[in-house]
């Protein structure tokens, strides 16, 4: 017992100092990277890790080494540093075939949004600064232009969500007054946020019509009196009521809006541009649409079937624009360069619908044909067919979504990734493949009769190689 003792305490005095192990050559690439207290600190906390190993009688985590080399202490402070230097949001592969994934951010950004992006990122930009005159402006003229010639609106402004838009709306044009809504259309969104109670945060008064499954023009034209600020109608995108329904077309809202002398307000939610049915997306409101049939303004998503940044866009009359962007909310909710950057680029992709399908990722997703997904499975399938890991992988059928709130009962015909593992416990290669850590990208696949699939609509043709690495190394294997 003596002796195991004295051997502890020899060890313990034989370990390197901080300078040394500093200095080492697994630091080198740090040395240049972090300042040195940072890898100070991590030299610290690798020695203190080797003194508690030395004093419980065990041996470091690289076998072979000795636990009081400078080496195996230097090796053990770039991990750390490794860990602690990692962004702590990065790129993740989606395998769950949602390809509006709120979870994991919703669109991927064109390749054009995300240069645009970076060009404003790194310096300065004209964001509230008319250039010509050199004179303070507005935010919202920088993306006005290519929002009125999309929507055939006459004027339009950007906050930082939808939801934000609503509230601002309700605040700035029906505080103190009621706003009239189906009950049909009395919606609650992702987070238990509710119509009701964010209407109650705007100060506005709730005057529920109809019922769940139908709602006559008779029953908007009783409501509407002295005290209504405007009607609200909103596009119900992730839920569907079926079979005994009626609702209220936006024109004949419109007309009785009119000849109250109220506004129409028309929530579409996920922000298409255009008539997405050639891409397999029937059923969806579309801005343009919504003003040419009377409503005075239209909010939507500008991160679901738009394709861009996290964005709420409010589009319509420039009387009402002009109320909403003076309200003080405005400035709580304004979006910043980079989002305006992003959205910009991502607008100038749709004044092509054709072109818009090819380049904005959400749409070209949907639209992809079975036949390239086939292609890219039969590849994959021949990568990881030899996997020891695994007992068999197989392409098969597999139903996706749009996601975000969009056609929920739709299924999108896809391909799929099927995993069977060998030791025959789909849970831990799933978590094995969600917690991946750099170098590799997360996966986020989804579990299904007993295998882990991974659907290949939702993932990036890019990231086919990401794929083969992440399902390697979750399965043991040297990526």
């Amino acid at each position: 017992m003596a002796g195991r003792h004295d051997r502890s305490n020899a060890a313990l005095r034989a370990l390197p100092s901080v300078n040394e192990v500093v200095e080492a050559a697994a630091l080198s690439p740090w040395r240049e990277q972090v300042p040195r207290a940072l890898i100070v600190r991590a030299v610290r906390a690798a020695l203190e890790e080797h003194r508690g190993m030395l004093r419980a009688g065990g041996t470091t985590r690289e076998a072979g080494r000795r636990p009081t080399s400078i080496e195996s202490i230097a090796q053990s402070a770039a991990a750390m540093l490794e860990t602690a230097n990692h962004p702590p949001l990065t790129p993740a592969i989606n395998g769950t075939g949602i390809i509006i994934h709120t979870g994991l951010g919703r669109a991927p950004l064109a390749k054009e949004a995300v240069e645009a992006l970076a060009a404003v990122a790194g310096g300065y930009a004209p964001v509230e600064l008319d250039m010509p005159s050199g004179e303070r402006g507005l935010r919202s003229t920088i993306v006005r232009p290519l929002l009125t010639e999309l929507t055939g609106a006459e004027s339009a402004t950007v906050v930082n969500n939808n939801a934000a838009a609503l509230v601002l709306l309700l605040t700035a044009l029906a505080k103190g007054r009621t706003v009239v809504v189906s009950r049909g259309e009395l919606i609650e969104i992702g987070g238990s946020f509710r119509l009701p109670d964010i209407m109650a945060a705007s100060g506005a008064f709730l005057r529920e019509i109809g019922t769940t499954n139908r709602t006559r023009l008779s029953d908007y034209e009783r409501a509407v009196d002295g005290s209504t600020a405007l009607i609200l109608k909103i596009h119900p995108s992730n839920y569907r009521i079926a079979g005994f329904t009626q609702e209220v077309e936006t024109s004949d809202l419109a007309a009785l809006a009119r000849t109250r002398s109220i506004p129409l307000v028309h929530d579409i939610g996920s922000g298409a541009l255009t008539d997405l049915t050639p891409l397999g997306i029937p059923g969806e409101p579309w801005a343009r649409q919504s003003i040419e049939h009377g409503a005075d303004l239209v909010l939507f998503s500008g991160d679901k079937l738009l394709g861009g940044p996290q964005a709420g866009v409010i589009v319509g009359r420039q009387a009402l624009i002009d109320r909403i962007e003076k309200h003080p909310l405005m400035r709580a909710m304004r979006v910043d360069k980079l989002t305006l950057a992003a959205l910009g680029a991502t607008l100038l992709l749709h004044r092509d619908a054709a072109y818009a399908a090819q380049r904005v990722p959400v749409l070209a997703m949907a639209a992809a044909p079975l036949g390239s997904l086939q292609l890219r499975a039969t590849r994959l399938v021949s990568s990881l067919e030899d996997e020891p890991g695994l007992k068999s992988v197989h392409a098969a059928p597999s139903d996706a979504y749009l996601g975000g709130g969009s056609l929920p009962t739709r299924k999108v015909p896809s391909v799929a990734l099927v995993l069977t593992p060998r030791n025959g416990d789909e849970a831990v290669l799933a978590h094995r493949l969600r917690t991946a850590g750099p170098p590799l990208s997360p996966l986020l696949p989804r579990i299904q009769g007993g295998n882990v699939w991974i659907d290949l609509r939702t993932v990036l043709p890019r990231q086919d190689d990401d794929v083969i690495a992440a399902v390697r190394a979750a399965c043991g294997a040297s990526a």
